[in-house]
């Protein structure tokens, strides 16, 4: 990653908010903050993967843009902290909602709490990436100034009013949205936020809490400009939960660099199918696994592989150890094989060797980059009628789509491509001509710029 996403960037700080429309295509630039809630590298982070391909995209394009995480680092190397401090750090805002003496803790305590050591042990925290028991946090974040996180919001608006002079304030997700009144106040800035599973992090609470915190995000909108969702499918999931009229809502879908991912057609690869996200109950790891095990079964399969990567936090423990007891009990442990990498070139490797991809999400999914990533590389998709899956491989072909999301639906989807390599070989190349169609991030990055400018200027 450049290393121009600091404090430093003297770009970013001398560039005057005052430019013509346009500039974006002049070579002025934007200058844009994205602001990421980090996930410390424990597991495959979509949200993390997607923000990340988007600054770099638009850095491309000629834009200044500085990313500022908070909670969390965004990935392990801790790259994403060098000079950017990381703000309203998970383990310090954690004890402050839960122990007002620690508000008035003194700064060295705050210091030693946002440590990368404690970032790092904090990242593998069960709980520290899911809603259950965090919701009088969530409430109180979407709060902003009026929260319990007041004082760390104040901190961060301070600190881009002294280091930066942004056009444009990109929020994440609509979880942050508690952030955008007083940035607005403080900055004169422009404020969009991303769409992008809200609902799986908001639905899993208890009624009271979740029924709050729609109502405090749909409130919260109004202090943002534009929303980008990530599909159409979310858009209008978006727009019914937060009551956000269509003409603020636009759709941007996720991309990848297909330079960044060498092409090899699925039928010249070694007999394996993988799993790519993060290995938990709600991504269906068990529904892969189990499929495989039926495959297994079947006449012909005896030289196929599983593998399965993207990481897990604490919570995920119990349940790993479930699959792997069924694992060894199915007498498939030399067929099915366990990554712990999957950042940087153990991803590359992971996708240079498969053949097929499933993520078989349980409630399907806003989008999904992993798809993406898989197709880039050539890889044809094989996902339950879910979510925005289907609106994936509507765009250009590359995969295939199944229902219902059992173990026994999967393996006969599997086993319709490999019985087929044909039409095995046919979608391998629809993959990847529709990531450089629809799904590269260079065209997305544009419509996002054009977003930007028609909210700065409108």
């Amino acid at each position: 990653m450049e290393k121009d996403t600091t404090t430093h960037n003297s770009a970013l700080v001398s560039k005057e908010r005052n430019s013509p429309p346009g500039r974006d295509k002049r070579g002025a630039g934007l200058n844009i903050i994205q602001i990421i809630p980090g996930s410390g590298g424990s597991f495959y982070c979509g949200n993390c993967l997607r923000d990340s391909k988007f600054v770099d995209s638009l850095k491309k394009l000629g834009h200044n843009v500085i990313k500022i995480p908070m909670y969390l680092p965004l990935f392990s190397d801790e790259h994403d902290i060098t000079d950017v401090p990381v703000f309203y750090g998970a383990i310090s805002i954690y004890l402050k909602q839960l122990y007002p003496i620690f508000r008035k803790a003194p700064a060295w305590f705050d210091k030693l709490l946002n440590s990368k050591p404690m970032m790092k042990l904090a990242a593998g925290m069960a709980g520290s990436t899911n809603a259950k028991g965090l919701e009088e946090m969530t409430v109180s974040m979407l709060l902003g100034e009026q929260g319990e996180q007041s004082a760390e919001l104040d901190k961060m608006v301070d600190w881009i009013a002294e280091h930066c002079k942004p056009d444009v304030i990109h929020l994440s997700n609509a979880l942050l949205l508690g952030l955008a009144r007083r940035m607005k106040q403080k900055l004169n800035v422009k404020v969009i936020c991303s769409l992008q599973d809200e609902d799986v992090w908001v639905d899993v609470m208890k009624p009271s809490f979740r029924d709050k915190v729609w109502k405090l995000m749909s409130e919260r909108a109004s202090d943002v400009d534009a929303f980008i969702a990530v599909s159409d499918y979310f858009s209008e999931v978006a727009k019914k939960r937060m009551n956000l009229p269509d003409e603020k809502v636009h759709t941007v879908h996720l991309g990848v660099d297909p330079e960044d991912y060498p092409f090899k057609n699925s039928i010249s690869k070694s007999k394996e199918i993988g799993f790519i996200s993060r290995m938990n109950h709600e991504n269906g790891l068990d529904i892969a696994i189990d499929a495989f095990i039926l495959l297994k079964k079947e006449t012909g399969y005896d030289d196929w592989h599983l593998h399965l990567t993207g990481g897990s936090t604490g919570e995920d423990s119990h349940f790993l150890k479930e699959q792997k007891k069924k694992i060894e009990e199915s007498g498939l442990r030399p067929y099915i094989h366990i990554w712990e990498g999957f950042e940087g070139t153990h991803r590359k490797n992971f996708l240079e060797r498969m053949q097929l991809i499933s993520v078989p999400v349980r409630k399907g999914e806003a989008f999904g980059i992993y798809l993406t990533e898989a197709m880039a590389s050539g890889i044809p998709v094989v996902q339950p009628k879910l979510g925005a899956f289907p609106e994936i491989v509507a765009q250009g072909g590359g995969g295939v789509i199944y229902e219902p999301n059992t173990p026994e639906n999967l393996m006969e989807a599997w086993r319709s491509l490999i019985d087929d390599q044909g039409k095995m070989e046919k979608l391998s190349n629809d993959a990847r001509a529709s990531v450089e169609k629809h799904f590269d991030i260079k065209i997305q990055a544009e419509k996002l710029v054009e977003i930007y400018n028609l909210i700065e200027h409108g």
